[in-house]
Parts: C-alpha cells; structure tokens; sequence
C-alpha cells in the first residue's frame, strides 16, 4: 500500500501528519458548491417562473457531467498524480459559483454554472478521497481516511444548501447573496491544498492498469457494494427533495424549510460517521440500510398527514443512513477478494466507480414521483421502505461472513 510516505519526486518534502485536512478542507468546499444548488432551485421557480420540467432539468445537468467526471477524474489522478489532477478543479469550482452569481437571471448561464460544478465535484470527490486516505498515517485505525473524507463531504454536502436556504429566505436578493460565502470558502480551499505533496510514485505513474480496476471486478463489489451503493444519496435525497414536497404544497413549501430538513439529515449523517467506523464496514452498512427503510416508513405517515414534525424524524433517520452506508461503502468498495485494501495504484479509480454508483441515488426523486402517480405519495415512500427492508437483508446475507 502506498501511503504519504512515498513522494513522486525525490527530494520532495514528506507531507505532514495533518496536511490531509487540507485536502479535506478542499473536499468541503466543493462539496459545499456542489449542494448549495438544492434549495435554490425553490427559489429559481418562484423568482424566474420556471416549469417544474425546467427544475428538473437544472438539476439533471449537474449529473450529467458529475458522472464522467468521477469516471475520469479517478483514474487520471491513479496516472497521473492526485494534486495535478485535484487542484485545478478545486480553483474552478468557485468559479462555476461565479457563473451563477453574474448570470441570475439567465438559464444559459445558470446551467453552464451547474455543469461546471458537477465537473469539478466528479473530479474532486473521487481523486481527493483517495488522496485523503493516503495521507492518513499508516497508524491511524482501520478505515480513518474513508471516514475524513467523508466527514468533509458531508460538512460541505449540509451546510452548503442550508446556508444558502437562510440566505435565500431572508436576503434582498435571494439569486446572488445566497452563493457568495461559497466564493470566499472556494478560494481559502484552494490556497490551501496548492501546499499538499501529492502521494503518487514514479513507479505508479508508469504501471498500466485494466478498466475497470480489479477491486470493482469482484463479486464482493457487486453483491455487497454496489447494490447499497444508490441509498447514500438516494436516502439523503428522500429526506431533502421527497418529503419537503409531500408534506408542503407548492405555495408553502420554502427555501427555509427545506434548509431545515437538510440540516437534520446532514446533522445526522455526521454525527453517526464514527459510530459507523466502530461498527465496521459490514455491519454498519446493514444499519445505515435499516435506518433507510424506518425512515421512509415514518415518511409515509407523515406525507399521509402532511405531517412537518414526523418528515423531520424521517429526516434524521434518513441522515442515518445517508452516513453510515457512505463510510461503510467506501471501505467495502476498496476491498480485494482476499478482504485486503485495494491495490493504491487504483484507488482513485475504485472510489471514482463506488461514487458514481452512489450519485445515482438522485433519481430517486423522479422514482418517487413516477410511483406517487401510481400509488400516491404515502405508496410510493412504502415500496421504498420496502426495497431498503429486501436490500438490508441481502447485504447482511453477502456480507455474513465477513465478521
């Protein structure tokens, strides 16, 4: 396993112990760019009077190049380093803010903005968490460079879209005041990791590796990972987007409260990342699963009764989930057939693979809404209670023997 020890050049000063909170600094400063976008688009409804299609589309966008950008940016920084591959997408992060800032009134501009952040997110996410555990000192725990880099995302993945909510609700103008701290905290960021060594070694430069990498052409990966892998995001996505529609109509449901709602989830999704790393990655990942399915079965009694309390209990439980499947998948994801760590000439490319698999947990709104027309909004939270229930005891049936 290469880890911080082990520079590209010789001569190239050792990292210290700390210098992964740099990193991690920059992951939550993007991660922060990447989610301020979700209340907003509450906001670019009522203010632009656009389309619910429209919506949907702003919100699209940003996938569209988060995924190619996960899929490329992770194996790019295995070949070429992480910090050539890290630090200019951390610099254009808060410039595709910028976009959004100059062009408020301007779809043009305002999806260029998103197309621009799910690009330096997908590059980011994947490379900088491979450099966060690499960075991490080889004495540390078991697992604490999967569990910083996600405490990071999830600081900036929460307090992202509920700084901007308030902001939103409460300022002159809520299209342009709301994504200013995001400028400020993008370009401490990235004064900050330009001082970061990268970790990468000539002999890893040189080595040539099949696609996908071997820890992704597993049976571990694909019966205990990647079914689980959606309900990091999806679960977070029920309790930001799903729920504040149910129990709101579309004249009260505000920025503020949606900004409350992430605030719960996200809140809980941090607060439980190190009770996840203590319960190791197989067990923790059927709890966060679990936690998923009580979440959405408290959802369907409070979208049945338009209920805000009993969605912001949902919320918390979702959050739970949100957590403890993000850390516990990133560690099952870096395992090899023999349960050891994967190879770090990969790793970039492991991790970019599991996060694009997580990101498709976003189009559980669109699920949810194409069963809500079918069995209404209460049904549609069930069967989704009842999917997380079916794929809680699949994961602890593959996993079983895992300790």
């Amino acid at each position: 396993m290469i880890t911080a020890n082990e520079i590209t050049a010789p001569g190239t000063p050792r990292p210290s112990p700390r210098a992964w909170i740099r990193v991690a600094v920059a992951m939550f400063a993007v991660g922060w760019g990447a989610n301020q976008f979700s209340p907003m688009l509450i906001v670019y409804r009522h203010e632009l009077n656009l389309s619910a299609a429209a919506v949907a589309g702003l919100f699209a966008i940003y996938a569209t190049t988060l995924i190619p950008g996960l899929l490329i940016g992770g194996p790019a920084s295995d070949r070429l380093g992480r910090r050539p591959v890290v630090v200019p997408f951390v610099v254009l992060s808060p410039v595709a803010t910028l976009l959004l800032v100059l062009g408020p009134h301007n779809l043009v501009v305002i999806a260029a903005g998103r197309a621009l952040a799910g690009l330096c997110s997908g590059v980011v996410f994947g490379s900088a968490t491979a450099w966060v555990q690499e960075l991490s000192h080889p004495g540390d725990r078991p697992g604490a460079g999967a569990h910083r880099a996600a405490l990071a995302l999830s600081a900036g993945f929460g307090l992202g879209p509920v700084t901007a909510a308030m902001l939103a609700q409460w300022v002159a103008d809520p299209l342009r005041v709301p994504y200013l701290p995001h400028l400020a905290i993008g370009a401490v960021a990235a004064a900050a990791v330009l001082r970061v060594p990268d970790t990468t070694t000539s002999r890893r430069l040189r080595e040539a590796r099949r696609w996908p990498p071997a820890a992704v052409r597993t049976r571990r990966f694909w019966l205990a990972v990647a079914p689980a892998a959606p309900l990091v995001f999806g679960s977070v996505s029920v309790a930001i987007v799903v729920l504040p529609e149910d129990v709101t109509s579309a004249r009260s449901l505000s920025a503020s409260f949606a900004g409350l709602m992430t605030a719960l989830a996200f809140s809980a999704g941090l607060g439980v990342q190190p009770l996840a790393k203590r319960l190791g990655a197989s067990n923790g990942l059927v709890a966060g699963l679990c936690s998923a399915a009580v979440g959405t079965g408290i959802g369907i009694a409070a979208a049945h009764g338009e209920n805000r309390v009993l969605a912001g209990v949902a919320a918390v439980f979702l959050g739970l989930a949100y957590g403890m499947c993000l850390v516990c998948g990133l560690q099952q994801a870096g395992l090899d057939r023999a349960g050891q760590f994967a190879d770090a000439a990969e790793r970039g490319a492991v991790v970019a693979c599991y996060y694009a698999l997580a990101y498709l947990g976003f189009a559980v709104p669109y699920l949810a809404a194409g069963l809500g027309a079918l069995a209404g909004k209460a049904g549609a939270l069930a069967i989704m209670s009842a999917s997380a229930t079916l794929l809680a005891l699949w994961t602890a049936g593959v996993t079983s023997g895992d300790g």
